[in-house]
């Protein structure tokens, strides 16, 4: 049966891989909701934390924890129907144990520093204030209290492995326990199993080298489908450190991408850069395609539910609920707009 199941998924991801990319065919336009588709020392921050949101008049306690930590993997510029096409095998056979889709959305600008911004700090452009999407220290930090923030003043161990320097401007310093930037994939991966060595209540894992060589020889091209293969592997290897430690059991791994690429290029609103895949495994997880619509925002809210950590009143993100079996409540603020 498990042959069976890993077979249907491959085959799915292999149909995304195929498809052309017309809207509503899993790789939808920017301003509908999809269903799914079937397969950085400084002082500390001012900023006050936010109340959790009251999702009604009353304030409801935050639930318990359902992990121990929340490792959150992002493929630089990979588009769900590279998943296939690469294939990237070990994220294919994961998906047999994983909640996932491959209609999520990414926010407009559709660019590496902005959308893991919203990635990360649960909120759209508009409120975390970063357009830029080059390494500009003068410009300072994402505005509000996003996932690192909340983490780190629950005493979590806060750590991010990243392969651009521009990353270190997602979150303030003194958010962050452990920030190391490396320029390879390799270095990053074995950086963020070092980093597993020593424990972490969130780790965010930046792979960088296939959206770098998407943009000198092409979208979906050969030599990007090499680099994504690879970064595969690396993926293997993060998650037998996982086992290796005793860690497996108690971490939520979310597996995601900041946009897609067209050509040489992104940063627009196609379809094509815009639209990317959501994968997450781990505990309290129900396996299966989602049929919710998913957002960026929505990474950083479903790890700080899963940690059992507050959700900041402003975060545009809401947690996968479906993901975990439960019904999906209306959502109290709109999907990030395409309009900047």
């Amino acid at each position: 049966m498990k042959s069976k199941r890993i077979l249907s998924v491959v085959a799915i991801i292999l149909l995304a891989a195929c498809a052309p990319l017309p809207a509503g065919d899993g790789l939808g336009t920017a301003s509908t909701p999809l269903a799914a588709a079937a397969p950085p020392t400084v002082q500390p921050s001012e900023t006050p934390l936010p109340t959790p949101i009251p999702p009604t008049a009353t304030v409801t306690p935050v639930p318990p924890p359902l992990a121990e930590r929340v490792l959150i993997i992002s493929f630089d510029g990979l588009r769900p129907d590279a998943i296939g096409k690469a294939p990237m095998k070990n994220l294919i056979a994961l998906m047999e144990a994983s909640a996932w889709t491959l209609s999520a959305q990414t926010i407009f600008p559709s660019s590496a520093l902005p959308s893991h911004a919203s990635m990360l700090g649960g909120v759209c452009p508009d409120k975390h204030g970063v357009y830029w999407n080059s390494y500009v220290p003068e410009n300072g930090y994402a505005l509000g209290a996003g996932l690192f923030d909340i983490a780190h003043a629950a005493g979590l161990r806060t750590v991010m492995v990243v392969g651009k320097e521009k990353m270190r401007q997602i979150t303030e310093p003194s958010s962050l326990d452990s920030f190391i930037f490396k320029e390879t994939d390799l270095s990053v991966a074995n950086m963020a199993i070092a980093e597993i060595r020593q424990g972490f209540g969130v780790m965010f894992v930046h792979f960088p080298e296939a959206d770098v060589l998407g943009h000198d020889w092409n979208w979906m091209g050969l030599v990007q489908m090499s680099a994504y293969r690879k970064q595969d592997a690396h993926i293997a290897a993060i998650l037998a450190a996982l086992d290796q430690y005793g860690l497996r059991d108690g971490t939520l791994v979310i597996f995601t991408a900041d946009h897609g690429g067209i050509g040489h290029s992104h940063g627009g609103n196609s379809p094509e850069e815009l639209t990317i895949p959501w994968i997450v495994t781990g505990p309290g997880v129900i396996p299966g395609p989602l049929a919710s619509f998913v957002q960026t925002t929505d990474s950083a809210a479903t790890a700080a539910y899963a940690l059992g950590l507050p959700l900041p009143a402003d975060w545009d993100g809401v947690p996968v609920y479906e993901a975990f079996g439960l019904p999906a409540p209306p959502r109290i603020h709109e999907a990030c707009q395409y309009t900047k």
